[in-house]
């Protein structure tokens, strides 16, 4: 790492934003909260990936009375240095989007300017670790205001303001905001889910693959892996290359899920304009891509088998689990299966209730279930709970007008899956996805704001130019 050739590529980034800035002119009206305190224009929760690039989207748009938080302290936001397990980012390097298509804030640029350009060439994948130094330095670069140590505790109306009370390392507070943007990733709107029978075993006997979990504690023990998704094998690898006797991972299909269906729709035209189908195609395309889940990688896979301690069943869905003598033992129809730890790499339940932040609402968010009757053989009642949301990434009402301010809350994370496709939770797609979000913001302060424009227009009369004399008749006389 040069240090100089990071300062040449930050002066680089700032004369490219100054190029293309215009128009400069601040266009938002102030308001005011309750307690007289300027409320802010938007409030993004998360400072991942998702609400950094948010931020900076509305930035260009000249929406710059923004405050992001994150509850992480600086540098852990995200999954990237937390519970990602793998070596490697799964998509390939030259996958652009943070950027939001400007050349000298893509991945390649700070990579080409940290390591130097034939680092680049011979690089495979992006490390996990490299990833997250990137965001931060996106965060940095493009000036986005990040308040860290701090959480979201509860959203509510305010007039014509959201109410969000924040907990930081000052205490609590509330804040007002004319908008507010969910940027919080893969458990914004539920949590993290295991079988009900797996949950209530000793929490000493079983974790979930997002669980803050202590590999070097298995070396040398029995540990059983449910799943077969790409989190479930790098959780697996883990156990593995801590020293685990064995690693016996449990697939519920008679083969494993290879076919990566998110590479299918990584196209403009998918991207781009999904949102705009109709709910009955919505509903086919992902209710296929969200069946099939997704497939791990060939490098994912060979991270576990080169271990001869590594054990894949198939056909083996777990339907109980037990304690017996300080071990787990789950069944399955294969028979019992004793384990010194399980690891559960079983994804997210959408359980709006268990979020407090959405307490205020959470019974009255419009879910796919209430908007959209699925053919018979296309049911699915776990999409069926994700959100229904606006063209503009907006909660919707289940009932129309006992909410009516929760139009003023964008969701911006893999909830919005079934609305969008990928967008709040992939890195190729922020390119169409964030300018979407972006104009849905913007779109809604603007018309918030039509009568003040309206007056202000009526009162513009700043002069193109100075006539100095004229003569009535006779038009006006040169000097």
């Amino acid at each position: 790492m040069t240090l100089p050739s990071l300062t040449a590529l930050e002066a680089r980034i700032g004369d490219d934003l100054a190029r293309i800035a215009h128009p400069r002119a601040p266009w938002l009206t102030p308001r005011t909260g309750p307690d007289g305190s300027q409320a802010l224009d938007v409030l993004i929760v998360g400072a991942g990936q998702s609400g950094v690039v948010a931020a900076f989207g509305l930035k260009r748009s000249r929406v710059d009375n923004v405050l992001v938080i994150d509850r992480a302290p600086y540098g852990r936001e995200g999954p990237w240095v937390t519970y990602a397990r793998m070596k490697t980012l799964r998509s390939p390097k030259d996958f652009t989007g943070p950027d939001l298509d400007i050349p000298s804030l893509t991945y390649q640029s700070w990579h080409e300017a940290r390591y130097g350009a034939d680092h680049w060439q011979a690089l495979d994948l992006i490390t996990r670790e490299d990833w997250n130094d990137y965001l931060l330095f996106m965060r940095k670069v493009t000036d986005i205001p990040v308040e860290n140590d701090t959480e979201l505790l509860s959203l509510d109306q305010a007039g014509e303001l959201v109410a969000a009370r924040l907990r930081g390392p000052e205490g609590e507070r509330t804040v007002f905001a004319r908008k507010v943007v969910l940027a919080t990733g893969q458990d914004s709107t539920g949590r993290w889910w295991m079988p009900d029978f797996v949950e209530r075993l000793p929490e000493r006997l079983r974790a979930h693959t997002a669980d803050a979990i202590d590999f070097a504690s298995l070396k040398g023990k029995v540990v059983a892996v449910l799943g077969a998704g790409a989190s479930a094998l790098d959780n697996a690898a883990e156990a593995l290359e801590a020293g685990a006797a064995s690693v016996h991972l449990f697939c519920r299909r008679l083969e494993p899920q290879v076919i990566q269906p998110y590479r299918w729709i990584t196209f403009r035209g998918f991207m781009k304009h999904f949102a705009d189908l109709d709910d009955a195609w919505r509903w086919r395309f992902m209710s296929r891509v969200m069946g099939l889940r997704e497939g791990f990688p060939q490098a994912t896979y060979d991270r576990c088998a080169a271990h001869p301690n590594f054990v894949l069943h198939t056909g083996a869905a777990w339907t109980a689990a037990r304690a017996e003598g300080g071990r787990a033992v789950v069944t399955t129809p294969h028979g019992d299966f004793a384990a010194d730890f399980l690891i559960c790499g079983t994804g997210i339940a959408m359980d709006y209730a268990a979020k407090p932040e959405l307490a205020a609402f959470a019974d009255n968010i419009a879910t796919w279930a209430d908007r959209y009757a699925p053919p018979a053989d296309e049911r699915n009642d776990r999409l069926g709970a994700f959100p229904y949301l606006s063209s503009d990434y907006q909660f919707m009402e289940k009932v129309p007008g006992r909410t009516p301010w929760i139009a003023n809350v964008h969701l911006f994370s893999i909830a919005s899956t079934m609305s969008f496709g990928p967008s709040g939770s992939s890195i190729n797609a922020m390119t169409t996805a964030v300018p979407r979000l972006v104009d849905g913001v913007t779109k809604g302060l603007f018309a918030a704001d039509v009568e003040a424009n309206w007056q202000a227009f009526l009162a513009y009369d700043v002069a193109q130019a100075e006539v100095r004399q004229t003569v009535p008749g006779l038009g006006v006389a040169a000097e």
